[in-house]
């Protein structure tokens, strides 16, 4: 199979949203009048961002996933996104279930594939993403003031879970470790919520490198600090401790590392004034999207995580850097 037979099987599909798709030099989008095209690019490396036992129809959802949470993240609504695919051949049966899986998430996001390239090579999994927001409206990570409340949606550290499996030096329930597992390889992208959230958020960042690292982002830009509750991020481990028992799951300074330091997990971290709380809960509660207050920002520089009791705690928290 060549390369444009490959793209016509698997990947070329009439467009409805974008003027012209897959197939020419230059693919064409048009935003709505008053708004802004959000662009965002993110890269998939075998070995490094997933293994190589993963089902392909969880990786061509994870691949476009991790694209549309930044999406998320800016308040931006998909429109298309274009693919680039390195792979070490033609693999019929792999294709059958990336593009699947693939396709299953652009539909449900009414994303379209316009455009892209493949070649030989490494595996190797590059999305360019487009979405529209309008003029003013984005959430940005500049926007955190003092007195700002900090928020999360969904659970953290699950994907790190399933990852220290893997690597042997952690064991889990198997109905936990197929929990965990999930999570790192089908993440959900929180769009409805970082839509409902424009003007109610001042700033937001995805969580993909973990929390300690991308709130700190939000922190640097913003000029401000913050203290969280360490223990406010519950995740799998965090809930079966409380339904089960300490003595069940690792200790608490594991599951902590888990939660805010294990990446991959694609919830949203924004910040909002005290006095929206309600209306975070009610953008949470229309978009079946759980969230939960973890912390809030102050004026002192600086990232501060405490315990349920409000105690400092010692232990630093490193988020993943892919050239540290």
């Amino acid at each position: 199979m060549g390369e444009f037979d490959l793209i016509a099987r698997y990947f070329k599909r009439p467009v409805r949203r974008s003027p012209l798709g897959v197939g020419d030099d230059c693919a064409l989008l048009a935003p709505g009048p008053g708004m802004q095209l959000a662009v965002s690019c993110d890269m998939l490396v075998e070995g490094r961002h997933f293994l190589s036992t993963v089902d392909p129809e969880r990786l061509g959802h994870k691949a476009l996933a991790v694209n549309l949470s930044d999406l998320a993240a800016c308040g931006a609504k998909p429109l298309a996104f274009t693919l680039a695919l390195s792979m070490p051949s033609v693999d019929e049966a792999w294709l059958e279930g990336f593009s699947r899986g693939l396709f299953a998430l652009a539909d449900a996001h009414a994303c379209e594939l316009v455009g892209g390239d493949t070649t030989r090579g490494p595996l190797n999994i590059c999305i360019t993403v487009f979405g529209e927001v309008p003029v003013g409206g984005a959430l940005l990570r500049s926007g955190a003031r003092p007195g700002d409340e900090i928020w999360v949606s969904g659970t953290l550290g699950d994907a790190r879970l399933a990852l220290e499996v893997f690597r042997g030096t952690l064991a889990l329930p198997a109905p936990v470790f197929d929990l965990a597992r999930a999570r790192m390889e089908q993440p959900t992208p929180r769009v409805a919520l970082g839509l409902a959230l424009r003007g109610i958020a001042t700033a937001a960042i995805d969580v993909s490198d973990g929390l300690s690292g991308d709130l700190s982002h939000v922190l640097e830009a913003s000029g401000v600090g913050a203290t969280v509750d360490a223990d406010r991020t519950a995740g799998l481990l965090a809930i079966l401790a409380h339904r089960e028992g300490p003595g069940a799951v690792p200790d608490a300074s594991t599951r902590r590392a888990c939660a805010l330091a294990g990446g991959d997990d694609y919830e949203l971290v924004f910040t909002a004034p005290a006095a929206s709380g309600p209306a975070v809960e009610q953008a949470a509660r229309s978009t079946g999207t759980p969230v939960a207050r973890i912390g809030r920002v102050e004026s002192d520089p600086g990232l501060r995580f405490v315990d349920a009791g409000g105690a400092r705690l010692a232990q630093r928290f490193a988020a993943f850097d892919h050239f540290a």
